[in-house]
């Protein structure tokens, strides 16, 4: 299908945008996925906060190189492009378990800000724990110290109190 040459401005000025908005772009090849799969991959995306779109391969290379991305050779056959806005180890999560027991979807590789990613190593990201995951992970190394501050504090006083019952409880049963 050709497109007008405003089309092609307004793909590429959308395509630019989303580059603006998002810290990480993944690049997945879907040959052979119908529609319902890839409805079924979007709203998988959409529950990290992230969005995937379908590009024009030549145009989105456009927008890559006039934001300055480097070079990328994974733009070649049909493409499935994520867009991470806030979740990048979550994008990367669902684009992994994509292409489990799926020889014909491949991950091609993507960019961390504009750091290019093999596809081994956006499968490696897929392995980090998710944003909130790790943020719980952060908030128990926080707060360990201050809970174990609180239980040294409180020894001394609860064993007197564990004696003291003991001696009331022992004084109790003799008379």
């Amino acid at each position: 299908m050709a497109f007008t040459k405003q089309k092609k401005g307004e793909m590429t000025a959308q395509y630019e945008q989303w580059l603006d908005k998002s810290q990480a772009v993944f690049v997945l090849t879907y040959k052979k996925m119908n529609m319902k799969e890839i409805d079924a991959f979007r709203n998988k995306v959409r529950e990290t906060g992230s969005e995937v779109h379908l590009v024009k391969n030549t145009l989105f290379n456009r927008s890559l190189t006039a934001k300055g991305f480097p070079g990328n050779a994974f733009l070649e056959t049909t493409s499935l492009v994520g867009f991470a806005f806030n979740d990048i180890p979550g994008l990367a999560k669902v684009f992994a378990e994509a292409t489990k027991g799926n020889d014909q979807i491949k991950i091609k590789g993507g960019y961390i800000g504009k750091e290019l990613l093999t596809d081994k190593q956006v499968k490696a990201l897929a392995d980090l724990p998710t944003l909130p995951v790790m943020r719980a992970m952060l908030l128990g190394v926080i707060s360990a110290p201050a809970s174990k501050l609180v239980r040294t504090l409180n020894e001394p006083a609860r064993s007197t109190a564990a004696v003291l019952k003991a001696y009331s409880e022992k004084a109790g049963t003799a008379a």
